[in-house]
């Protein structure tokens, strides 16, 4: 694995952090509220941001959200690049590429996404959604809204043609209450779909924590180090440094598990694993990150105004968001048991004959669980035998 950025994925980082830092300050944050914020969303879209994330795969979108995480800017990025730009490029048909990819790549069309799949909406023959999702992040930026139906087929639904009620939430991610009632959807992709898309918004919204604890973190050490008590600087105390240096470690153990996961999906690897371990992480460390960051802060960061309290908020929701630890965990551990199980199916297959053909010795049988020592020599060099050395 080589996770070491091209130049396409740095230059579009270092562009990105330049507008976030310019425009995603505290001091506008305060005065957009709980939506989002357009004017940087022209701005990002104008800079052809949202479509290099083609260019750049889902690693450098991963860079590029880590760069929002770091100023909680209020946009819909990561949404519209998952839900609508790398999901209609990865299984929508070359009709709907055409028609749709220049609106989300320009901007002018928003994507959200109605996942994880909540088994509250059913279709109908004809294409027909009914059912409703309590809480769809960004739906009220959106011109369309990706829905998972109840057999986990995708739909595409035109926001105008849904009902949608805001609602507000810890976080300001311009929610809504999406309500469907007969109303049309657009098929995308196989039932397989599914568990794609979800696995890539599970990786890049990991992305995001690691910058929102990123930005937390940095927050932390800034205040530590400028705030004195007794004389002293509170960032020389032990317990301060251990307290950030575990913070530390955390954000790095999202980072990295983002990365393998996010580079794995780039270069066509079977990633499903990976992404659930970053969601892991992105919950598990990601809440231990945001706590710390609030707590090295004191009294200040009880301060619902200040700036370390929105990361707060962000890390809060993108820990349950799409899956909370605990429930992924499990999920990660249902997918392990069935690929031993098909491993374990696969070997009890092979069977005499497969061992007669690897090894060229007759009588050699391999049915079900390790081989014994003398079957393992008897087969050396073999196919089969470089896989349980893989293993």
């Amino acid at each position: 694995m080589d996770f070491t950025p091209t130049e396409e994925q740095t230059a579009a980082r270092e562009l990105v952090a330049r507008i976030f830092g310019d425009l995603a300050t505290h001091e506008r944050l305060v005065t957009v509220g709980t939506g989002s914020d357009m004017e940087l969303w022209k701005a990002l879209c104008a800079a052809g941001l949202v479509g290099a994330v083609e260019d750049v795969g889902l690693l450098g979108l991963v860079l590029l959200l880590e760069e929002q995480g770091r100023t909680t800017a209020q946009v819909p990025f990561a949404a519209s690049c998952v839900y609508g730009l790398l999901t209609v490029g990865a299984h929508g048909s070359r009709e709907q590429q055409g028609r749709l990819l220049p609106g989300i790549r320009d901007g002018s069309a928003v994507v959200s996404g109605a996942l994880p799949a909540v088994g509250g909406v059913r279709a109908s023959e004809r294409g027909e959604l009914t059912g409703t999702v309590p809480l769809v992040p960004w739906l009220r930026d959106a011109t369309h809204v990706l829905v998972p139906d109840e057999r986990r087929r995708l739909w595409l639904v035109r926001a105008a043609d849904a009902g949608c009620e805001p609602v507000e939430s810890t976080a300001p991610w311009a929610a809504g209450r999406l309500t469907l009632d007969g109303t049309p959807g657009e098929l995308l992709g196989t039932p397989d779909a599914y568990e794609d898309v979800l696995a890539t918004a599970r990786t890049a919204f990991a992305g995001l924590q690691a910058g929102v604890c990123a930005g937390s973190l940095a927050r932390a050490v800034a205040h530590t180090n400028s705030r004195e008590q007794f004389g002293r600087p509170l960032a020389v105390k032990q317990v301060v440094q251990l307290r950030a240096a575990d913070a530390y470690m955390d954000t790095e153990a999202i980072r990295v598990t983002v990365y393998e996961a996010a580079w794995r999906r780039d270069q066509g690897l079977p990633y499903a694993k990976q992404a659930l371990t970053a969601a892991w992480w992105a919950s598990e460390a990601g809440q231990r990150v945001v706590h710390a960051g609030q707590h090295l802060h004191g009294g200040t960061g009880a301060d619902l105004e200040h700036p370390v309290h929105r990361h707060f908020l962000w890390g809060r929701q993108l820990d349950a968001y799409l899956g909370c630890g605990s429930e992924v965990l499990e999920e990660l551990g249902e997918l392990i048991v069935s690929d031993a199980e098909e491993s374990r199916g696969a070997r009890g297959a092979w069977g005499t004959e497969r061992a007669e053909e690897a090894g060229g010795t007759r009588g050699t049988t391999v049915t079900g669980g390790l081989p014994a020592l003398e079957e393992l020599e008897a087969l050396e060099g073999s196919q089969e035998v470089r896989r349980y050395e893989d293993r």
